[in-house]
């Protein structure tokens, strides 16, 4: 399975997920410019990779002899801010400049290697989370935007369940929200279980409600940006209104991330910093316009479910119960 973000000859590849699911396609990313770019405007996503291309910018810019390496750094650390994991990845890799570029990206590389190990780590524990929830049946899943191997340097976070249950063939269906305005299931993680031949079937997000009403979801997936000390737990918007639909049908609602996406010195989720997107995406359809002119848009891209609603945040670590 390739990587969604690796390191060859001297520079960044990414998968190009602004292509899917109509083009695959590589990039490659020689400056740390390149890199802000992709990041911004989602060729590179999903908070595990983004730890992983945070660690590789200050390689890219440790081997590029740049005059001052914090402060490209420090450009990458701040192009997306509510994923915790980005500025992480910028911190641990620049730790290792003293020591010279070499040692800058030999952290990045381990960082790599840790992601894969760890999701399959969280994932499998969530798995079995899902069976003592579920029964260990064929189960029915739900998730929102992407948070599988797309969203990580390889296997996947909340979506590595479903590559661990469907091995088993526990994996009776999996019902996949659009997840607008970007359309990040619907592309995606559409993509994704279709490759792997999990029977799937994309929704409007605004149909998720019913689908609970209508007992046709065992339990519902996501992932996270980023996970506060208190449980609560930043992810792509429209998570918090699924968190309180599953709620209220009694139906379990699991986060899975690797560890370095809680922030421990945030003591609940008001305050984490959300990141508000371009008025264009809501705006325009396929380059269209879709609004009347001059029409006023609220655009964050991610929202914060509060501990209560949560079942479990389950990490490399195990299950932790809000």
């Amino acid at each position: 399975m390739r990587r969604t973000i690796d390191w060859t000859g001297g520079a960044i590849e990414i998968i190009d997920q602004c292509a899917l699911p109509g083009e695959y396609r590589t990039l490659i990313l020689r400056t740390v410019d390149e890199l802000i770019d992709a990041i911004q405007r989602l060729a590179v996503r999903g908070a595990p990779a983004l730890g992983a291309a945070g660690a590789l910018g200050v390689a890219l810019a440790a081997r590029s002899g740049s005059a001052d390496v914090v402060a490209e750094a420090e450009k990458v650390a701040k192009s997306r801010p509510t994923a915790v994991n980005l500025s992480w990845g910028v911190a641990r890799a620049l730790a290792k400049l003293p020591g010279g570029a070499d040692a800058v990206l030999a952290e990045a590389l381990a960082i790599l290697d840790e992601d894969e190990r760890l999701n399959h780590e969280a994932s499998g524990h969530a798995a079995e989370l899902v069976l003592r929830e579920c029964g260990r049946k064929p189960v029915r899943l739900l998730t929102h935007c992407n948070a599988g191997r797309l969203a990580t340097v390889s296997w996947g976070s909340a979506l590595g369940v479903v590559w661990h249950l469907h091995a088993r063939g526990l994996v009776e269906s999996v019902l996949v929200d659009e997840t607008r305005p970007l359309l990040q299931g619907a592309r995606l993680t559409a993509w994704e279980l279709a490759e792997a031949g999990v029977p799937y079937r994309v929704q409007p997000d605004s149909a998720a409600a019913s689908a609970m009403a209508r007992g046709m979801v065992d339990c519902v997936l996501v992932g996270a940006d980023r996970i506060a000390a208190n449980g609560d737990v930043a992810n792509k918007i429209g998570t918090y209104g699924l968190a309180i639909a599953a709620a209220h049908h009694r139906i379990p609602f699991v986060v899975v991330a690797p560890s370095s996406t809680v922030d421990e010195s945030l003591p609940t989720g008001a305050d984490i910093v959300i990141e508000e997107r371009a008025a264009e995406e809501i705006t325009h359809a396929a380059g269209s316009p879709v609004t009347p002119p001059g029409s006023a848009v609220f655009n964050p891209a991610f929202d914060v479910t509060p501990a209560a609603l949560i079942t479990a945040v389950v990490t490399e670590h195990g299950v932790r119960a809000p």
